[in-house]
């Protein structure tokens, strides 16, 4: 059983990251366009046909590609693909 001060900093914290979320909203300001393609790009990837961005940067380092982990997931596939792996 959690203690009064557990429970005490367990409440602190939820109601930290409600107002951190409240406040950023950050889904909500972008623009209709990107929230389009966000939403085809995860259901690609869910149905197995697009690979993540861990699965792009474990490639990546195999064909030792410099800068991958500041690079963004169409970066990674373009630079794989440069490269000659298979990016999707």
């Amino acid at each position: 059983m959690a203690t009064r001060a557990q429970r005490s900093a367990a409440k602190r914290n939820v109601k930290k990251a409600q107002g951190g979320a409240r406040k950023k909203q950050t889904l909500k300001n972008l623009p209709k366009r990107t929230k389009t393609a966000l939403g085809k790009e995860a259901n690609k990837v869910g149905k197995g046909q697009a690979k993540t961005r861990d699965e792009l940067n474990r490639e990546a380092a195999r064909l030792d590609i410099r800068g991958r982990s500041k690079m963004g997931k169409d970066q990674l596939r373009r630079a794989i693909r440069r490269r000659g792996g298979k990016a999707d």
